[in-house]
């Protein structure tokens, strides 16, 4: 393969048409974030361009597929905020959407190939090719296929068929070079000696992806096919299967192709499913938002703006050009990922911000009773603690202190705070707030700021117990505001029981 620095352009194929593109995964375990920045990309080029996008499911591995699986990849797109213009739940002029439900088609199309010479049948055994293949690469050959069976006559046939072998179908690569212009990476040339024949049909009959991917591109009439770098191999065989297609009228034309970058793991590595950082639901249980999840992952490949990093969906599409997409590896950051997600927050509104996190202010992830939940507090509260979160899991811990009997104190917080001298300051702490004004969070710093005073401690230092005593940790949500929303009665009793546990 050859690759030349050539201008790339994503003008939809047939001037004038708007572009169609698909998404289809594979219904095999939870979503990964590969997967969705895939996903991204191609619904932000249809709608940029106003076009189509199709989301199509590719489920002919009935090893590895499940409905479960499916019902996930459903569910991630809603919760992404996606819509699809074709596809299961939507329907369309191409239905069915499944690759399970069409095998009637494939089976069509490769008899179709076979009959215009385009296809033959292979019956060479695994062994017979294992062999071969380490014949040539110990002849410094290309280990592809050989073209063994790609001529043989009636009698060899029957003789084959007679031994009892059950052929695959082979696809017959054209002798030429094949060039085309990536949207993402320029232009490509590979030379037929690195693009052997390849199978299409396995031998029990069941078409293979080589086959139904782009035989379906083709019949839903798909202009532009975006996806990761992974399959970059694969295009000169579909290009030159697309051409035969569209000799017998099944296509209308070849679609252009654009590759994405990989995105990166640790070490240098490719982000697998197998990795956990990985799966998408591992970012939605941890409570990102969709819009945050979404503007990090398109920076996986591309930017609005090279000062710029934060912006909303509307934004991206608006702007979004896949000729602008770098085809250099992009890494996972999780912190930087974080970042992110902690702007979109608090670019929320603080009646949304609660909305959403409901689901941490109850089982199975709040600690405290349901009935010790107080919805006012919580509204007191929300406003401060919506600058606080990198994601909306955090404000479990947070605010449990407001609704738990006692403050879950963590040990290494207790001892990092309570100094020697701590209980002298706590009882000095404790007189001066009884004193004060509740219903002033400044009232309340003055009191904390007078104790360390007279102990000759900075504020910083004088609130350090005060809060542990309080919220059970050394760091969290503004103290003084925290005190007031927790109430009067409950904050002393605190410093009373820390007191206690002091002199104990």
């Amino acid at each position: 393969m050859a690759n030349a620095n050539s201008p790339k352009s994503s003008a939809p194929l047939g001037q004038g048409v708007p572009p169609r593109v698909r998404f289809c995964p594979s219904p095999t375990g939870n979503p990964h974030v590969g997967l969705v920045r895939t996903a991204l990309f191609n619904w932000a080029f249809a709608r940029h361009n106003e076009g189509t996008l199709v989301f199509r499911i590719e489920d002919t591995d009935a090893a590895r597929d499940s409905e479960e699986s499916y019902g996930q990849l459903l569910d991630a797109m809603r919760w992404l905020g996606f819509d699809w213009d074709e596809g299961p739940e939507v329907g369309g002029p191409h239905a069915p959407y499944r690759q399970s439900q069409r095998m009637d088609l494939y089976k069509d199309v490769a008899q179709k190939l076979l009959d215009a010479g385009h296809a033959y049948r292979c019956y060479c055994s695994t062994e017979e090719l294992d062999a071969r293949r380490d014949a040539a690469r110990a002849a410094g050959k290309p280990s592809g296929y050989d073209g063994h069976c790609r001529d043989l006559s009636a009698e060899q046939k029957a003789a084959y068929e007679a031994e009892g072998r059950t052929p695959i179908v082979r696809f017959r690569m054209p002798d030429e070079t094949i060039t085309f212009t990536d949207l993402v990476r320029g232009e490509i040339t590979y030379l037929p000696e690195n693009v052997p024949d390849y199978g299409i049909v396995r031998a029990n009959g069941a078409p293979l992806y080589t086959l139904v991917n782009p035989v379906d591109d083709a019949l839903m009439e798909i202009t532009h096919v975006l996806r990761g770098e992974d399959l970059l191999s694969s295009t000169p065989r579909q290009i030159a299967l697309y051409k035969a297609l569209t000799e017998l009228g099944i296509a209308k034309e070849t679609p252009a192709f654009g590759h994405l970058p990989y995105v990166m793991g640790e070490g240098n590595k490719k982000l697998s499913k197998r990795d956990p950082e990985s799966s998408l639901n591992l970012y939605r249980e941890r409570g990102f938002l969709p819009e945050g999840l979404l503007n990090y992952l398109s920076l996986l490949g591309w930017s609005l703006a090279a000062d710029r990093d934060i912006f909303g969906i509307d934004e991206m599409v608006a702007a979004f050009d896949v000729t602008d997409v770098n085809p250099n590896p992009a890494r996972f950051d999780l912190k930087k990922a974080e970042s992110i997600n902690a702007d979109h927050i608090r670019l929320l509104d603080v009646k949304d911000f609660t909305e959403r996190c409901a689901p941490w202010l109850k089982a199975p992830f709040a600690p405290w009773a349901p009935e010790d939940f107080d919805e006012a507090k919580w509204q007191m509260i929300a406003p401060y603690a919506q600058s606080r979160l990198k994601v909306l899991s955090e404000i479990t811990d947070n605010v449990d202190f407001l609704f738990l009997p006692e403050p879950a104190h963590d040990e290494a917080s207790w001892t990092k705070a309570m100094k020697e001298g701590s209980d002298a300051l706590l009882r000095t702490a404790r007189e001066k707030l009884d004193a004060a004004d509740w219903s002033s969070p400044e009232s309340l710093k003055e009191a904390v700021l007078a104790a360390g005073e007279e102990h000759g401690l900075k504020l910083g230092k004088a609130q350090a117990p005060v809060r542990v005593a309080v919220t059970g940790r050394t760091v969290g949500l503004p103290l003084f505001e925290s005190l007031q929303i927790l109430g009067q009665e409950k904050a002393l009793a605190r410093v009373d029981a820390a007191l206690e546990r002091l002199t104990a």
